[in-house]
């Protein structure tokens, strides 16, 4: 069985128009230099594949593809307009997580093209009683271009040394996830982007995609991929219950985010970029062929 056969045996969900496929941590969607990735795999096994939207290289899970072209500029506008229905899984570093919470915290890009909280980490406001991070505007960059971000989660279990949270990135920016639960002190275990890797892996997955079908009278498809046991095993024997398919199956479902001014630093969640400061240059349009959303 060729390399492509193999990763295809994880599709998920595939009709005439769209596959999900459940994807393996470590390998691209697209766009690889030196290594490969899904799209030229599949490509050289002679399947053409259009990536509605990417997940990182080191998250596993729910990747949406279109099979013909006509498909895929329906499938991104839905992206880019937040109708499509995302939850993540995530085993954070430690556990003491509330039952819910709401991460509302503006996103730059710092040196070296490192995305990063827009504020000093010293302002991040956590309100325990309501599960909620934010910082207030006054301490929001003003010399970077920002972007409102916000990030919904329900714990689905912890202990001391870990949680296992259902993430909901309501809005759908580059690292989103990763930042935002690193900056509240809760890093995705195993992400090299916050420090040395304590497990083989990264363990964020992409877990839960819902998106409208044009091509199926516009009924609303869902796509589930279950997390393989790399993900699972640096927890493996503390879950409780007979296993985690039972765990995930009675899992909460992330909170909706509080209308505007609900919680101090609440923006809605379609809220436009501030303002580039005075003498930045204007950002060029994505040309077509260029890396689809997030």
């Amino acid at each position: 069985m060729s390399e492509w056969a193999s990763i295809r045996d994880g599709v998920v969900f595939e009709d005439e128009a769209v596959l999900v496929l459940n994807k393996q941590a470590g390998i691209s969607v697209m766009g690889e230099r030196h290594e490969t990735d899904l799209v030229r795999m599949a490509a050289d096994a002679g399947e053409e594949l259009f990536p509605v939207h990417r997940i990182d290289k080191v998250t596993s899970g729910a990747v949406l593809f279109a099979k013909q072209l006509r498909w895929h500029g329906p499938l991104t506008r839905q992206f880019a307009a937040r109708t499509v229905g995302k939850t993540y899984l995530a085993i954070t570093a430690p556990g003491g997580l509330p039952a819910h919470g709401v991460i509302d915290l503006p996103l730059s890009t710092g040196r070296k093209s490192r995305v990063r909280v827009a504020a000093p980490r010293a302002s991040i406001v956590a309100d325990a009683d309501r599960g909620t991070w934010s910082v207030p505007e006054s301490e929001v960059f003003g010399h970077v271009r920002t972007y409102p971000s916000v990030t919904a989660f329900a714990t689905v279990w912890q202990d001391g040394r870990h949680a296992l949270l259902a993430v909901r990135p309501v809005t759908g920016r580059r690292h989103q996830i990763r930042v935002h639960l690193a900056w509240i002190g809760h890093p995705v275990e195993g992400d090299p982007l916050f420090g040395p890797a304590d497990a083989p892996r990264t363990l964020l997955h992409s877990w839960r995609l819902a998106f409208d079908a044009a091509w199926r009278d516009g009924s609303r498809v869902r796509a589930e991929a279950a997390p393989g046991p790399d993900f699972w095993a640096p927890v493996a024997g503390r879950l409780p219950g007979p296993g985690p398919a039972a765990l995930l199956a009675s899992a909460p479902a992330p909170p909706e985010p509080p209308p505007p001014g609900a919680a101090p630093g609440a923006r809605p969640p379609a809220a436009p970029a501030r303002p580039r400061p005075a003498g930045e240059r204007r950002r060029r349009r994505r040309p077509p062929g260029s890396p689809p959303p997030r």
